[in-house]
């Protein structure tokens, strides 16, 4: 018998496969853009950086589209607004109408990224919910592949338009998902449809006893008087979630990966390698460690923690950045020797495990997590936007930074950031692995310090 809650991982796959794609489309569209229309080095990082600007207006939005439409019809809106984004990229007549569709196609994926980690928090039991957040990031990571395959094969005869025009197929297989999809029984009870989410409730839950502890926990959450923006001005509590929040999708950013991911043929141009089919080979090659990485690593996220791989990952990040910059560095300064370059695609490589295996998930998985029901499309809506504008930050100053201090100094930013989030964690993160998001809204809101919200449940004797 066909069973609704089987698409609740399939659907949400299909919003990271979207979000992955249009990061990693633009690496490979990018030189043949510059080339077509002649464009400046500024140009350029409006392109890659206006998609981040429509994803922060999208996640500004988030919190009310989510709240009145629910997350369901959100992220029904997103795969039609993507569609709609992709088609005009495709058939842009000049960099105006480009810069226009692209804020479109950003608004579509910063609801998806809102969306989509929310839906599956809220949906999956607490015994795998931080497996399943992580399988959507697998498909992000499939998608940057996925595209990066694309234009490689699209590179060989420069039809960029076409890069952009196959992410069609995705965007409507995911409408066509997200049409079948049961609601959110917590979106559900918090417009008060408590019979609709009790329902709901016994369809997705394993055992009857599972989903009538569930419910009874959601109802408890649901006493809190306040909630969304009034919930964060009354009280002190949420606002430290709230900050947490955005302080780790900031972290998330400004590790510097995105960089390999918007402008890695950049980056293997000045590594030496001097083909485009040579760039895209390297970047494919990080693509790959990417979603390998997360698939191997995936089944033990609930198991293994979110703070020892923040803690882990970060470090590897940092001196994989390190280590590139001074690559750079003497490559810059005339020594081509071969092994340098592929010495270079390793560190960048090294990188993105790092960034695989922690920042990537685990800052999904927690501000998902952490948020209280009544303030969580507000909490959410605001780390979600945090990480859009430090991802427009970044893509809009990379070249320009090269300019400016220079390609050693650049990369050594970027390691020197990674160590500091190192001791941001030690200090604020809680681990949450195995714990209901009652019992972690619980200790949040009785102002345990936040590196403890999510200290394991007394088990009943």
């Amino acid at each position: 018998m066909f069973s609704r809650k089987r698409l609740v991982p399939v659907a949400a796959a299909l919003a990271g496969l979207l979000f992955g794609l249009d990061i990693g489309i633009i690496a490979g569209a990018l030189p043949f853009i510059t080339t077509d229309w002649q464009i400046t080095i500024k140009q350029q990082e409006w392109i890659v950086s206006t998609m981040m600007l429509g994803a922060a207006l999208g996640s500004v939005c988030n919190s009310w589209l989510s709240s009145r439409l629910g997350r369901r019809s959100s992220l029904l809106g997103s795969g039609v607004l993507f569609a709609i984004g992709t088609l005009g990229c495709a058939f842009a007549s000049n960099i105006d109408i480009m810069l226009i569709f692209r804020v479109i196609q950003g608004f579509s994926i910063g609801i998806a990224s809102y969306s989509a980690p929310l839906y599956l928090s809220e949906m999956s039991p607490k015994e795998v919910r931080g497996k399943r957040i992580a399988m959507y990031q697998v498909m992000i990571n499939s998608g940057i592949v996925l595209a990066f395959l694309s234009d490689t094969y699209f590179g060989l005869s420069g039809n960029w338009r076409a890069m952009f025009a196959v992410l069609v197929i995705p965007a409507a297989l995911l409408i066509f998902a997200v049409m079948m999809m049961p609601k959110s029984p917590r979106w559900l009870a918090s417009r008060g449809r408590i019979a609709e989410a009790k329902t709901i409730l016994h369809e997705i839950r394993h055992t009857d006893s599972q989903a009538h502890q569930e419910y009874e926990d959601i109802v408890d959450s649901l006493k809190v008087k306040q909630s969304g923006f009034h919930l964060f001005r009354s009280n002190k509590n949420f606002r430290r979630s709230v900050m947490l929040g955005m302080t780790l999708q900031f972290m998330q950013q400004f590790t510097g990966m995105n960089i390999l991911m918007y402008y890695s043929p950049t980056v293997f141009k000045m590594a030496g390698f001097t083909t485009h089919l040579e760039q895209m080979i390297s970047t494919v090659l990080v693509g790959l460690a990417f979603v390998i990485t997360t698939a191997i690593l995936a089944p033990f996220i609930d198991t293994w923690g979110r703070k020892p791989a923040l803690k882990i990952g970060f470090a590897i990040m940092g001196v994989g950045m390190f280590c590139l910059g001074l690559l750079l560095e003497v490559i810059h300064n005339g020594n081509h020797a071969p092994v340098l370059a592929y010495l270079a695609v390793a560190m960048a490589v090294i990188c993105i495990i790092g960034y695989a295996m922690s920042a990537a998930p685990m800052v999904w998985i927690l501000c998902s997590e952490i948020q209280p029901l009544k303030g969580r499309d507000f909490g959410i809506s605001c780390s979600t936007t945090m990480n859009w504008v430090a991802n427009m930050v970044l893509g809009a100053t990379f070249l320009s930074l090269l300019d400016g201090i220079g390609t050693t100094h650049t990369f050594w930013l970027y390691a020197g950031l990674n160590i500091v989030f190192i001791l941001v964690t030690i200090l604020y993160v809680p681990e949450t692995k195995g714990v209901a998001l009652e019992h972690i809204e619980a200790n949040l809101m009785d102002g345990v310090r936040l590196r403890a919200i999510g200290e394991p449940e007394p088990q009943a004797s």
